[in-house]
């Protein structure tokens, strides 16, 4: 008589478990699927900005590609620009940092 009640709670207890399985791996599938979210450069500026740093700011090598720079420009523009609540100053740092990587920098402009 037993038997029959205990074979009943086993069975019971394993499609509860199954249950919860099934809904935890979904939970982590769909969590899995979600991009991480990046850190960007921390701060602190030098007084001249140099490569490294400028690299630093954008989250690229020093020596990037062009696309690859323009990319990840407008990724860190998008997190900081002034008309989404970005301070005027870490803009003009993203867009100066833009400007040393590609080459376009103040060394070789006359004024």
């Amino acid at each position: 008589m037993a038997t029959p009640l205990v074979a009943g709670l086993s069975v019971a207890a394993a499609a509860l478990g199954s249950r919860y399985m099934v809904q935890a791996w979904q939970a982590f599938r769909t969590r899995a699927a979600m991009p991480r979210a990046r850190r960007f450069y921390p701060g602190g500026f030098e007084r001249e900005m140099t490569t490294r740093e400028a690299a630093l700011i954008l989250g690229v090598r020093e020596r990037a590609a062009m696309d690859k720079i323009k990319e990840a420009h407008k990724k860190v523009m998008v997190a900081n620009h002034p008309d989404a609540g970005g301070s005027h100053y870490m803009a003009s740092k993203i867009n100066e940092a833009k400007e040393l990587l590609m080459g376009k920098g103040k060394s070789g402009s006359i004024f």
